[in-house]
């Protein structure tokens, strides 16, 4: 098949066990590989879908100039399809933007706005959200499409990779393991699942410093997980259990990824591993695991796989011994 263009590729990802990773005979471990969207993420669904369905309610006209608050993913995202809609687009960041992320929407000729001030929760969130609204009353034309609070990024999730998952698993799924955010992914799978598997036990992961479950806020390196204001999306009552991971935790789930299965994946997919690996002592055997991997990594170069950064977390949250591999160094790795 010949695609019209690079929107026409978003979706139908492929499930994979990761079976070297978590050897249980008797606990199986899926994950949907989101990093293969073109765009390099998960957030290619709700990009493509918030513009689509914006410009058939008329909310988005072919003059737009769309404005929106990201830490990296969404925004290239809707760089990508902001450019083949021939819309305007301005992101806006803030510095725990992956290097990488930024160099791409330079790339692509998006105008970057970089807040640099902390909200009262010691995050960005509450910042970038302000500069987006000051943005929309002063920018011609301009379009905030909310993802915070926009329905339609939740139902990218339920109408996509949901469904697709629905129709390529052979088994029943006990658990969803996904890293929340902005909780578009986690609401919109978790709903299609649920009607397909009415006994799904829906579990969250929240990142350290984090405010999404009640969580004290505090620092946080790794972007794209976690938040220091509750998004309007999240239906804290949908879900069943909450896990929290530390970035040092997350990052070692991002390199045994990598070790045992030769995946290449972002801070939020380290997460939900060590996330798993916390869940599958209290669950019973036979269970099936779903998780998605959200993004590739080499967004997190500088960060996740840089071993100076590896180090300095690992200090700052000093793990008790036998708890996590310690002799993760990427020299190691391979």
């Amino acid at each position: 098949m010949i695609y019209e263009n690079i929107l026409e590729c978003i979706g139908h990802t492929p499930l994979i066990k990761l079976s070297r990773l978590f050897p249980q005979e008797s606990i199986s471990v899926i994950a949907k590989m989101e990093m293969l969207n073109p765009g390099g993420s998960i957030k290619d669904r709700p990009a493509l879908y918030m513009l689509k369905e914006g410009l058939k309610s008329g909310l988005i006209k072919p003059d737009s100039h769309i404005v929106e608050s990201s830490s990296g993913n969404l925004a290239i995202a809707l760089a990508i399809a902001c450019k083949i809609y021939g819309l305007k687009f301005t992101a806006v960041v803030d510095p725990k933007i992956a290097s990488a992320n930024l160099h791409m929407l330079k790339l692509h000729n998006t105008h970057v706005e970089m807040v640099s001030e902390k909200d009262q929760n010691g995050g960005y969130l509450e910042t970038r959200i302000k500069t987006v609204k000051h943005l929309c009353n002063t920018l011609p034309n301009a379009v905030w499409i909310n993802q915070y609070a926009n329905p339609d990024n939740w139902k990218s999730h339920y109408f996509g990779e949901a469904e697709e998952i629905i129709s390529q698993v052979d088994r029943k799924i006990d658990y969803l393991v996904v890293g929340a955010s902005t909780s578009g992914t986690i609401m919109g799978v978790s709903r299609r699942l649920k009607e397909k598997f009415p006994n799904l036990k829906v579990v969250a992961v929240d990142i350290v410093g984090s405010v999404l479950f009640g969580g004290k806020s505090g620092p946080r390196e790794i972007p794209g997980i976690g938040a220091s204001t509750v998004p309007p999306l999240l239906s804290p009552h949908e879900i069943d259990k909450v896990i929290y991971v530390n970035d040092y935790e997350s990052a070692v789930g991002c390199r045994e990824l990598l070790q045992h299965e030769g995946i290449f994946a972002g801070g939020s997919s380290g997460s939900s591993i060590s996330a798993i690996k916390k869940l599958i002592p209290d669950i019973p055997a036979g269970s099936c695991i779903l998780t998605l991997l959200p993004d590739r990594g080499d967004r997190y170069l500088d960060i996740v796989y840089d071993d100076k950064w590896f180090e300095m977390v690992k200090e700052r949250y000093q793990p008790q011994p036998g708890k996590l591999h310690k002799n993760l160094t990427l020299q190691n790795i391979f």
